[in-house]
């Protein structure tokens, strides 16, 4: 089933149940997909609804630390939970050693030496890690492999 079909059929079940935390989030997802394919002028592939999940993951956690910064621990539960949802969505998640493994033979097919390789080994390694791993861990192992 693809994710666009997964994410109609999920809006229909949390309506059914009344779910209103999974319901308002799959709603803005899809709101958020359907911008996307508006300001693309193309229709999203699976590989696509992942981008856009990642990106509304990573906006969830920003505003988790923004809001506990402030003090709004009740605003940071509810972006917790969305993010919680949010994830079921993603394939499954590479583990630090997967990832640290993946890293390690991207250094190795780019020749990469030093912090100013940085970019060939993350140009080759994200297109095959594309939500399967945090980018934000991907390019702390790459940049302490890379010292």
């Amino acid at each position: 089933m693809k994710l666009k079909e997964r994410l109609d059929s999920d809006l229909k079940a949390a309506m059914k149940a009344k779910d209103e935390l999974k319901l308002s989030t799959v709603r803005m997802l899809k709101s958020a997909i359907n911008n996307g394919e508006i300001s693309k002028k193309k229709v999203f592939t699976d590989e696509d609804v992942v981008s856009v999940i990642s990106t509304s993951i990573k906006q969830r956690k920003d505003s988790i630390e923004q809001y506990t910064k402030g003090g709004r621990n009740e605003l940071a539960a509810r972006e917790e939970a969305e993010m919680k949802i949010l994830l079921e969505y993603l394939p499954a998640q590479l583990n630090e050693e997967e990832v640290r493994a993946l890293v390690v033979k991207a250094i190795t097919e780019t020749s990469g030496v030093s912090a100013k390789d940085m970019g060939k080994v993350m140009g080759r390694l994200m297109p095959s890690i594309k939500g399967k791993a945090d980018s934000s861990l991907v390019s702390s192992i790459v940049k302490e492999l890379l010292k």
